[in-house]
């Protein structure tokens, strides 16, 4: 399965029993928006509301983090994902998080998901029909069985080693502002800035004005300007891992080597007393 589908492929096929389709939206702080309500107004026919808040370890007070492979298993059976389900993850914005549950699914070793190039946004332009109201899940006639990418995934240790090594490149999806220090974050108590010596490519810069993916040369071009060409490993990052996992989609579809996801990204980053920050002029904290 690609990892990303058009909004003609997925019309074709939402009817296949096999495939499971997921509203993972999420909205900011300070965005004024609840995506299950969201969902429930207007969602594409048989989808499912994926909570990327709910889909995440409950015993840590950082914004969902990756859940254990057992919580994880659970949760996606019971919302219907089993072994051989195919999963498609689309959101209300367009693309701004609906990569953090595929690139949940590839962590666990499930690799026939994708995303829905252009969204809700798009399924909607293009007059294609939508429900409303909740939709219950069908548990999975066989459990979802995770095989844990340790790959994948980077914590707050192998970031502090990085400094030491500078062995990865460190790329924030977050925008220039946020990564400059000169606009403010969206959660309160999290100051501005950047991990000292990352590289700064916004998300948003991924997409075509109609909030679509580039194609593959111009991503590839797009992180070859941040010094990525494949030959030295990559973790991404972000205010809290959910627009991370675009960078990693985009690096997919330009052909690029899988990075790694920093989790806790800069929200864990900012608060914690240990790390260095960097601001716009070079400051440390």
């Amino acid at each position: 399965m690609d990892a990303l589908v058009s909004t003609a492929w997925l019309a074709e096929h939402l009817d296949d029993p096999d495939l499971v389709v997921f509203d993972a939206t999420l909205y900011l702080p300070n965005e004024g928006k609840d995506g299950r309500a969201e969902y429930e107004a207007a969602h594409i026919p048989r989808a499912l509301y994926f909570d990327i808040d709910a889909v995440a370890d409950p015993d840590t007070e950082l914004p969902h983090m990756v859940p254990s492979a057992g919580r994880f298993a659970r949760l996606m059976t019971a919302l219907g994902v089993g072994p051989q389900s195919r999963v498609v993850f689309y959101d209300q914005k367009g693309l701004a998080s609906a990569a953090r549950g595929w690139w949940l699914l590839r962590l666990f070793g499930h690799d026939a998901a994708a995303v829905l190039d252009g969204g809700l946004p798009k399924w909607l332009r293009e007059g294609r029909p939508v429900a409303s109201g909740p939709v219950t899940p069908h548990p999975a006639a066989l459990p979802f069985q995770p095989r844990l990418r340790a790959r994948l995934l980077r914590g707050l240790g192998d970031l502090l080693d990085d400094l030491e090594t500078g062995a990865e490149i460190v790329l924030d999806a977050r925008s220039s502002g946020r990564f400059a220090g000169i606009e403010p974050e969206p959660r309160p108590g999290v100051m501005p800035g950047c991990i000292p010596g990352s590289r700064n490519l916004p998300y948003t810069e991924l997409l075509t004005p109609e909030k679509t993916f580039r194609p593959p040369a111009e991503l590839r071009a797009l992180f070859e300007s941040r010094g990525i060409d494949g030959r030295r490993p990559v973790v991404v990052s972000c205010g809290s891992g959910v627009s991370a996992a675009m960078l990693a989609l985009g690096m997919r579809l330009a052909g690029l080597p899988d990075p790694a996801l920093y989790d806790g990204s800069w929200t864990e980053w900012a608060t914690h007393p240990a790390t260095p920050k960097s601001t716009a002029k070079g400051a440390s904290a």
